[in-house]
């Protein structure tokens, strides 16, 4: 059965968004304990690009496939089926928010944000954003599931830095369901 085509954040409210969230279905790869056998030969850039031995992987479904299949087992990720466990390198993090839908204003504020893979994931207790500085500037994240991130593309975070200057506040930053993230790293 073909992947559905990756949702259109900018379309949908909030309550399409959060219908949206509680009907996705991911195989339940934390109950798969399979044995290791090797090395995918895949690799996840740190602008989110899937390559396989070098090449990038074109197809978009392919992707977000093997993005149901991805988990974290410590500081590593693996490809998993209830058969095996493959390693997968990660530049970064695993995903990428490449678009952010903002509704509401100050603790009434709600984020959604949409993944490279399609995947759409809301900001809030359970999914919470968190900003790192470093030498080359700051690096937002957003957690996905299973203790792995998206790193927030660069236009979408200044969409956010101009959300929290506009509403003041010190420290800088944002609310989403009902939690506040300072922009400031941890």
């Amino acid at each position: 059965m073909p992947m559905p085509p990756p949702p259109d954040l900018a379309a949908m409210n909030l309550a399409e968004i959060a219908k949206a969230l509680a009907e996705r279905r991911l195989p339940p790869v934390e109950q798969w304990s399979p044995t290791h056998c090797g090395d995918s030969e895949m690799r996840i850039a740190r602008d989110g690009s899937w390559f396989h031995q070098g090449s990038p992987i074109g197809r978009a479904a392919m992707v977000r496939l093997f993005s149901t299949i991805l988990r974290r087992d410590g500081d590593s990720y693996v490809l998993v089926t209830p058969a095996e466990k493959l390693d997968i390198e990660v530049e970064d993090a695993p995903f990428a928010a490449v678009e952010v839908k903002s509704e509401g204003e100050g603790r009434a504020r709600n984020l959604a944000f949409r993944l490279n893979t399609g995947d759409l994931v809301a900001a809030g207790p359970a999914n919470a954003l968190r900003f790192e500085q470093r030498d080359d500037g700051p690096h937002p994240y957003l957690h996905v599931r299973g203790g792995m991130e998206a790193l927030v593309a660069r236009p979408v975070y200044y969409e956010l830095a101009q959300i929290a200057l506009d509403e003041g506040g010190d420290p800088p930053g944002l609310w989403s369901g009902g939690a506040f993230f300072p922009m400031t790293a941890a």
